[in-house]
């Protein structure tokens, strides 16, 4: 069967899984054949061999389980990097790239910072940072060794300078260590969600996704440990749910932090928020 062939039947069949059919069956057979998506294009009428056909209609199989795209292609695009993705970690979002942008529109390259990004997985937003503020020392922390591997194979890959530490967020960060920005995409879905048992996250680690009955005991923690790990004037900017805004200021507010404000995603939801330390 022909590439041109076998992308028809695979967009006709991914149409109940995806609302980007096409583009997934582009994505799996170019990985599948080691080849960009461009050259499906150009070679509309290549063969592939009887066991590439038969590993492609794996890879379909898996996906129309529900199986996230990015488990099956091992990566996931994020700002301008391609990021290894595993099961051990939570798949980086669009929605996430509003900490990024922000952060760049707040601060320029000449300033040093210093910087951690707490559960960091796959360690998105470290390395977004990481290549686009070289004069920063960003580090990053996570729970997970398996997450933290992740993260040091794609700062690698990246040949991006980051300090890894192995922890639940400020557990092994030395005690004597200040940092002018405190940054997370914390858990922060409700335990008992609905959306839980919908879409990519039945196969994301739980751990990375739900934080109590109401989604918000990292987010907590993170607001009442921050100051003793963060500089006079220092920022902590945390992602939440797009209904958790008002929740998040609340909780700034209360523990002292001022300039609170919050940004929205690229969807129009309210997506970030953060606040100063006195």
């Amino acid at each position: 069967m022909q590439v041109k062939e076998l992308l028809q039947q695979a967009t006709d069949r991914l149409e109940e899984v995806t609302e980007t059919p096409a583009l997934e069956a582009r994505l799996l057979l170019a990985h599948l054949l080691d080849r960009p998506e461009s050259w499906l294009i150009a070679w509309p009428e290549h063969q592939p061999t009887a066991d590439q056909h038969a590993r492609f209609e794996q890879l379909l199989e898996q996906r129309l389980l529900g199986n996230p795209i990015a488990h099956l292609l091992s990566q996931r695009d994020f700002w301008s990097l391609e990021l290894k993705v595993t099961p051990d970690v939570l798949i980086p979002r669009p929605d996430t790239e509003t900490v990024i942008e922000t952060l760049l529109n707040m601060f320029d390259d000449q300033l040093r910072l210093r910087v951690l990004d707490l559960g960091t997985g796959t360690g998105a937003i470290a390395l977004a940072l990481a290549s686009e503020r070289k004069q920063w020392e960003i580090h990053a922390s996570d729970i997970s060794a398996k997450a933290l591997e992740v993260a040091r194979e794609n700062a690698a890959r990246h040949q991006l300078d980051i300090h890894f530490h192995l922890g639940s967020w400020f557990e092994t960060i030395p005690a004597d260590m200040r940092f002018d920005l405190l940054v997370s995409n914390p858990p922060y879905i409700c335990e008992n969600d609905p959306h839980l048992a919908q879409g990519d996250v039945r196969f994301e680690p739980q751990l990375a996704l739900t934080s109590g009955p109401d989604g918000l005991d990292a987010i907590r923690q993170l607001v009442r440990e921050a100051p003793a790990h963060l500089v006079a004037g220092g920022m902590l900017m945390l992602e939440h749910g797009y209904d958790q805004a008002e929740e998040v200021t609340q909780l700034l507010d209360s523990a002292g932090y001022y300039q609170i404000e919050t940004c929205l995603d690229h969807g129009g939801n309210q997506r970030v928020t953060f606040g100063t330390l006195a």
